[in-house]
């Protein structure tokens, strides 16, 4: 069957809380999932915002398209309104896509207490509009809004509306849960229904995620033989989200047997997490495909039997999405887990060692240590027993004093002594917290001996409370991730004093990307 992914980041995506694009940013994103293989990418809502409007703009002669199709989106004519005046409409236009996708009310409930407006009315809004863009050109794609609620509520009138816009020329019938309430089963119901009602159009589906079945229901909808499926990468959108391509496209091609989009499946890890940070959230590592953690194994039983068998706890083979297998090494483990982890690392050690490291890490778990989060400090770990030492430098002493200055605020400073190739040096770095001026010292001592210090950026800090009873005298766990340019790794400090813990957590970063830098190069 023919399928089509219908890409909305840019307009729906971004009315997520917590997302402002930038044209710039736009454009980038397109790019990606162009790169990607959808076949539609809804770039915006022309006319509604100046960034819309500028985005299509700089489109015509900046986004160079190979596999996908950008559509504009709009709304239907204003209520008593007249296509030839109506601005939104001329920005659909103005827009010069080949397609444009026009949202419509079906729920009578919206068009009498919203627009208010006799139901005659919404039905000619909807058909006239699509009259006048495929008048002037255009090809036209129906998102029937509030499809499901209204189809419930007066079946007569949400089938009219689809009627209108599919004899005005529309080329696919999109039904939208746009409150995201209604079950898979339910949805179904009413596609079977539509699908007796117009056998000749092409329907569509778009999902809001807002009972969690968003996925589920994109799936059941293509089995009932829709041919559109609209979603966001990562699932973004507003509330809880649209249905997740991350999760759809692969579930599609990897367990229905389709063809959704034209590119790579394997370039979906790298281009969702690509967008992630284009899009500055997080993306939630337990993500299925995508996240980092979507194939990684910690229980022993699990990764024994990886160990012997790839596919024994994995449902597909990570690099079909262009994910990996990881192991992360904690109490729950044992020597399968730590042999599978340190030759994931590229080192060696025998059954012994082995064991000898799980007792360890045992130990310090105990003690409030977390190596399933703290890749660093545990290759540290391994080396260190294995009779390594940090060839790098050597610690004598270190402080760190906060002050207030009235023109400046609350500034730290940190003098760090060091041993760096059997040379005594003291540095001072000044930062806008104490671990800030510590990581300037760190490198102002080192940069000279090992430049490659300033490609290793901090990316994350995070403070735990370990024994909270015990007020601010209780034990802290600092998690600290540092990345070079192709990977990034995750150290550990646990200490009562939370400088100690923050100095033991940075420097074991350090180390570990002077390490990476040396078997890279």
């Amino acid at each position: 069957m023919t399928l089509e992914i219908y890409d909305t980041t840019l307009r729906d995506g971004s009315q997520q809380e917590g997302i402002s694009l930038t044209v710039n940013d736009k454009l980038r994103i397109a790019g990606l999932l162009d790169d990607l293989g959808v076949a539609f990418i809804e770039g915006g809502w022309p006319g509604a915002n100046q960034k819309d409007t500028r985005f299509f703009e700089r489109a015509k002669t900046e986004l160079d398209l190979t596999t996908a199709t950008l559509t504009a989106f709009g709304s239907t004519r204003r209520p008593k309104g007249d296509v030839d005046s109506d601005d939104q409409l001329r920005a659909l236009l103005d827009a010069e896509t080949e397609f444009v996708c026009i949202v419509g009310k079906t729920w009578d409930y919206h068009v009498s207490e919203v627009l208010r407006i006799d139901l005659d009315e919404g039905v000619r809004m909807v058909g006239e509009s699509i009259e006048f863009l495929k008048g002037h050109g255009r090809r036209v794609f129906f998102d029937a809004e509030h499809f499901f609620n209204g189809y419930q509520a007066n079946p007569g009138f949400a089938l009219d509306v689809l009627r209108a816009a599919h004899e005005a020329g529309a080329e696919r019938l999109v039904l939208c849960d746009t409150n995201g309430g209604t079950l898979p089963t339910a949805t179904v119901d009413v596609i079977g229904e539509v699908q007796s009602a117009f056998a000749e159009a092409d329907l569509g589906v778009h999902y809001h995620n807002d009972v969690g079945t968003a996925v589920a229901a994109s799936i059941a909808a293509v089995e009932a033989g829709v041919t559109q499926v609209q979603g966001c990468i990562n699932g973004y959108g507003e509330r809880t989200g649209n249905a997740d391509l991350s999760t759809l496209i692969p579930d599609l091609q990897l367990k229905k047997g389709l063809r959704p989009i034209e590119g790579d499946l394997g370039l979906l890890t790298p281009i969702s997490h690509h967008i992630a940070e284009i899009v500055n959230i997080s993306l939630d590592p337990h993500r299925p495909y995508v996240g980092v953690s979507a194939f990684t194994h910690k229980a022993g039983l699990h990764t024994s039997a990886l160990a012997r068998r790839s596919d024994a706890y994995e449902h597909e083979k990570p690099d079909q999405v262009g994910n990996k297998t990881r192991m992360v090494v904690s109490e729950l483990g044992g020597k399968a887990s730590v042999l599978a982890k340190v030759e994931e690392m590229g080192l060696e050690v025998d059954a012994a060692e082995a064991a000898a490291i799980v007792d360890r890490v045992k130990e310090l778990e105990h003690d409030g240590y977390q190596f399933e989060a703290a890749d660093g400090s545990f290759e540290l770990l391994v080396r260190d027993l294995g009779g390594w030492s940090n060839p790098y430098f050597d610690l004598e002493a270190f402080r760190v004093q906060s002050d207030f200055r009235s023109d400046e605020g609350i500034v730290s400073e940190a003098t760090l002594k060091l041993v760096v190739d059997g040379s005594r040096r003291v540095t001072v770095g000044e930062g806008v917290g104490p671990v800030h001026a510590l990581d300037q010292a760190l490198r102002a001592a080192l940069r000279d001996r090992y430049p490659e210090v300033d490609d290793l950026r901090l990316t994350d800090y995070r403070v735990r409370v370990l024994d909270s009873q015990d007020g601010t005298s209780a034990r802290v766990r600092v998690l600290i991730e540092t990345a070079n340019r192709v990977s990034s790794w995750g150290t550990i400090g646990v200490h009562e004093n939370i400088i100690e813990a923050s100095w033991n957590a940075l420097s074991d970063g350090l180390v570990v990307g002077l390490l990476r830098h040396s078997v890279e190069a």
